[in-house]
């Protein structure tokens, strides 16, 4: 089991959290084509190594935050807020 650090709550077990994703996609505008859409829903990474994640803290206080994960091992090396960059949460 992952014991995940929610930044307002501390470290929590995985079970009380839901996983929403790959981190940092920017929403496209309203006036894209199609094939740009398609884009943003269906295309997203799978590296192998560190990838950086949204999560939001359900059995908690409910707020979104993002994580770094090793896919390959699943250790987490930061948690951070949604409006920091990964680089900046030390």
């Amino acid at each position: 089991m992952l014991l995940i650090r929610c930044p307002w709550c501390g470290e929590r077990e995985e079970t009380e959290f839901r996983y929403g994703g790959q981190a940092h996609i920017a929403t496209p505008r309203s006036d894209v084509d199609d094939a740009s859409w398609a884009r943003f829903l269906f295309h997203r990474d799978n590296p192998a190594g560190p990838f950086a994640e949204r999560w939001v803290h359900i059995h908690g206080c409910r707020r979104w935050f993002h994580i770094v994960r090793d896919t390959l091992t699943h250790d987490i090396t930061r948690s951070y807020l949604p409006s920091e960059s990964p680089e900046d949460a030390g």
